[in-house]
């Protein structure tokens, strides 16, 4: 099954306190936790800095954190709640001091697609396969 990308966005006013790479490496340990749902070498996680938005009326120094988990269909239901779930919550506890201290709004949504339309060339899959024969 073709693997997941997790893609945040996050409004730039937070950026100093957010600690986005902590958030990404956490993102990738627990989809890698999920041992065999997803090929580890088809694990992406990035971030996207956003510097033009307005929030609700624009008054306040409001700030947003979105994610967006990509997999490809063909995952049952239980399990894509049970990861959806697990992530959403690694994103809470990690913004919860800026949550505590802030107007913040953290969201996620899941996109699954099928793998007509979709094109891939990479060789980090290999590395994986060579390491779990090697053991």
């Amino acid at each position: 099954m073709p693997v997941p990308h997790f893609i945040i966005e996050y409004t730039d006013n937070i950026k100093a306190e957010a600690e986005i790479p902590a958030l990404l490496k956490k993102v990738n340990q627990l989809l890698i936790s999920y041992d065999g749902t997803f090929p580890i070498g088809g694990i992406r996680s990035r971030a996207i800095e956003l510097h033009d938005y307005v929030i609700a009326d624009g008054t306040e120094d409001d700030a947003f954190v979105h994610a967006v988990l990509k997999i490809g269909a063909g995952r049952p239901e239980s399990v894509k709640k049970m990861v959806c779930d697990e992530l959403f919550q690694v994103m809470k506890d990690h913004f919860a001091d800026l949550f505590a201290n802030r107007y913040l709004a953290l969201s996620m949504e899941l996109i699954e697609f099928s793998e007509a339309g979709t094109y891939k060339h990479n060789n980090i899959h290999a590395r994986y396969k060579k390491t779990a024969t090697e053991k």
